[in-house]
């Protein structure tokens, strides 16, 4: 089995790339980033040279990938991501329920229900699509 440790990202080698269009990514001189021979992206390497982000993009977030010395794989939603979209969970769902409870206690409940089950199906289908590679 392969391993899923990442591994530091050699700035003068050739990777594939990780948008999946079967191009390559080759270093481009005096920096720290990578250009794809077939998307025309650009990728910049990190600090620690173990994660590669996409530097120019349409995607909300940065997207980032690492190496496992095979393939690459997503490095998560980052810093920001993650708590944003907790933070508005949380503030859909008290409101929701708020909203219920001025309604009549025993439909309002059931609905308010129902709508907080519909906001967290909705909230988890948009992580997926947005960290899906």
């Amino acid at each position: 089995m392969r391993p899923q440790k990442s591994l530091k990202i050699d700035l003068s080698k050739e990777y594939p790339c990780p948008c999946r269009r079967r191009g390559r990514l080759l270093p481009i001189l005096l920096t720290d980033a990578f250009g794809c021979d077939r998307c025309q992206q650009i990728f910049v390497v990190d600090e620690k040279n173990q994660i590669i982000e996409q530097l120019s993009s349409n995607y909300p977030g940065k997207r980032a990938w690492r190496w496992t010395g095979y393939r690459w794989i997503a490095a998560g939603l980052g810093d920001s991501g993650l708590p944003f979209m907790l933070v508005m969970l949380l503030a859909t769902i008290v409101i929701v329920l708020a909203l219920a409870l001025r309604s009549l206690p025993s439909i309002g409940m059931i609905w308010a229900a129902i709508a907080v089950g519909l906001i967290f199906s909705i909230v988890v289908l948009m992580s997926w699509l947005a960290n899906r590679h």
